[in-house]
């Protein structure tokens, strides 16, 4: 199980969601806005996927135009203080790596 869970948190769009989420609820244009360079549909299979595993909570208004607002349950909350953490580690040891990698001729990704 550990290894599924694992790659659903290996995608860089449940990283920038759950971010998008950390402040408070937000609807999904709000969402899409805060999250550049995702697609409508990764950005729908994302929050599904959240939602699913208990990530994320999913409100719906019943008024025309449906009105849909998402934010993060407690164990999405905690998730998003754990991805903090590993945003800290990795701006303090990017120059090392990036050194690391230089040595070794590997070329930075774009």
């Amino acid at each position: 199980m550990s290894h599924t869970v694992l790659e659903m948190l290996a995608s860089k769009w449940v990283y920038l969601v759950v971010g998008a989420l950390k402040p408070g609820r937000r609807r999904y244009g709000e969402i899409a806005r805060k999250v550049e360079g995702i697609t409508p549909k990764m950005l729908t299979q994302t929050l599904r996927v959240l939602e699913r595993d208990g990530l994320v909570r999913r409100e719906v208004f019943p008024v025309i135009p449906p009105h849909v607002e998402y934010e993060l349950t407690e164990l999405g909350r905690n998730l998003g203080e754990l991805l903090g953490q590993i945003r800290i580690w990795a701006e303090r040891y990017a120059p090392e790596i990036r050194e690391a990698r230089s040595r070794e001729g590997v070329l930075e990704e774009a």
